[in-house]
């Protein structure tokens, strides 16, 4: 290092000279911005970990009640209940008041609403709903006296990062070290985790940086990992992992362990603490969907599609559980299906949109008619302005998510047909896989809200219906503004009926 136009070393100089001295003291394993050695940590750390001010980790148990409904021998429904306990870490990061908030994982501290395929929980079947939730501090799994145990609320949480923030009503131990980098952190730079392995004790575990960047993208996760090799266990969810300062030989947060690879041995993920700072500081989410989700689609995607449609062996495509179809019309305008579970024994769609040309330029189309389907086979026809302001909105973005959907569909169907010829052809074939797999999970709400329009705005009984073909046809005065042959008026908002109601 070169000092230009400078005397006697000053102030500045000294306290270079000093920081690099005790770098160099620290050894050769300390050349970044993090130690591949834990001979780095300063003695005053050390020490200072040893005290019982050091005891900011600790165990949560998070405990739901689900209820289940069946039907028994005499054919009669039944309700029954089943209890899910839970135990993961959470560690204090922050007092404001007499109050201390944590960070722990989205999926320790709240467990899925319904039970299905893509959310299991151990002891519980498929398509139960949750009733009721407690977390909780604890000593232990052990843990049976409750007095003591301190309850805990959540302020704000963020499945794509799988971090929750929860509030305790008391003050307690904090995380004393400042936050890191987890972009500064290179292969080797050592690592110190302290959780509640299995929930059943307090430990730290050491390991060192495998890699220092994975992207997460499975189901809901949408973040950017790094990899260890600490030996972890279900309980360690939640734990801060914290690398080494080579500057000042402490300790900081760089990361919330969150995941292993079901078949890697000693191999797990850490949410690097990067993408988590404006979480912690604002206790708000920041809305960010996935980067396709972001994309404003245009008469490019449109001609597209209405291309692919038109020359594709078959026209359907998942949307959530539900399967659905896009389909062309003469007239330019394209017919977007969505089918119930019971997909193809019975084929009649329960919801039905028309996407006409747009009327402006630059944009992909605009919604026109749409008919809702009833598990007898009926479809009931509607104008968009026969429907209430919260539906055509729940419409209008359904609409953008099945012209979404089939987009990717369908480029993924065209990706599969070359991807062995090069490695750059199969990875971007399984890019566009794992982002479907990803979206398929962010839709499930979405389904449901079709399905349960359906039920609403579908004819239920003698009410007047319209035949399938009718979608098919092109509406003389542009579809939009049509009347929609066979549609009454719809129900009051907010009325459901009573026939069809889940």
């Amino acid at each position: 290092m070169r000092f230009l136009g400078l005397g006697a070393p000053g102030p500045l100089i000294y306290l270079l000279l000093s920081t690099s001295s005790a770098a160099a003291e620290r050894g050769p394993y300390c050349a970044g911005e993090y130690a591949e050695d834990l001979s780095a940590l300063a003695p005053r750390v050390r020490e200072f970990e040893r005290q019982p001010q050091a005891q900011y980790s600790y165990c949560l148990r998070n405990t739901a009640t689900y209820e289940c409904l069946s039907y028994g021998t005499d054919g009669n429904l039944r309700r029954t209940r089943k209890r899910a306990v839970l135990h993961g870490t959470g560690f204090g990061y922050k007092k404001q008041g007499g109050e201390t908030l944590l960070l722990t994982n989205h999926h320790v501290a709240e467990w899925p609403a319904v039970t299905d395929d893509e959310h299991p929980v151990d002891g519980v079947p498929t398509g139960c709903k949750k009733v009721s939730e407690s977390l909780r501090i604890v000593d232990n799994e052990a843990d049976a006296y409750e007095r003591d145990d301190i309850p805990l609320t959540r302020v704000v949480a963020d499945p794509q990062l799988d971090v929750a923030i929860l509030k305790a009503h008391v003050a307690l131990q904090t995380l004393p070290w400042k936050i890191g980098k987890s972009s500064s952190l290179k292969a080797r730079s050592v690592v110190e985790v302290r959780g509640f392995p299995l929930g059943a004790f307090q430990a730290t575990n050491i390991g060192k940086v495998v890699s220092a960047y994975d992207h997460d993208d499975y189901k809901e996760w949408d973040h950017v990992d790094f990899v260890i090799d600490a030996l972890l266990s279900p309980g360690n969810s939640g734990s801060p992992v914290l690398a080494v300062s080579c500057k000042t030989g402490e300790f900081e947060l760089v990361g919330i362990y969150h995941a292993e690879y079901t078949r890697g041995s000693a191999l797990n993920v850490v949410v690097g603490i990067d993408q988590v700072r404006d979480l912690m500081a604002t206790l708000r989410r920041s809305p960010r969907g996935h980067a396709e989700d972001n994309v404003a689609l245009g008469t490019r995607e449109r001609t597209r599609l209405l291309e692919t449609v038109r020359t594709a062996l078959e026209p359907f495509f998942p949307f959530g559980p539900l399967p659905a179809a896009a389909r062309p019309r003469t007239d330019g305008a394209l017919v977007f299906e969505v089918f119930s579970r019971d997909f193809p024994l019975r084929s009649q769609p329960i919801v039905v949109i028309e996407d006409l040309v747009p009327q402006s330029a630059g944009t992909f189309g605009e919604m026109g008619r749409v008919w809702f389907g009833s598990p007898h086979g009926t479809l009931r026809a509607y104008l968009r302005a026969d429907l209430d302001a919260d539906v055509q909105a729940q419409m209008i973005r359904l609409l953008d998510a099945l012209r979404r959907d089939a987009l990717s569909a369908f480029a993924y169907r065209a990706s599969t047909r070359d991807a062995a010829t090069s490695r750059e052809r199969f990875e971007h074939m399984s890019k566009l896989e794992r982002s479907l797999s990803r979206t398929a999970a962010a839709r499930r709400d979405l389904a449901q809200l079709v399905a349960d329009l359906a039920d609403r705005l579908a004819p239920h009984g003698n009410e007047p219906s319209v035949s399938l073909a009718g979608a098919f046809t092109p509406s003389p005065a542009g579809g939009a503004a049509a009347t929609a042959k066979g549609a009454p008026p719809p129900p009051p908002a907010g009325k459901e009926r009573e026939v069809g109601k889940r």
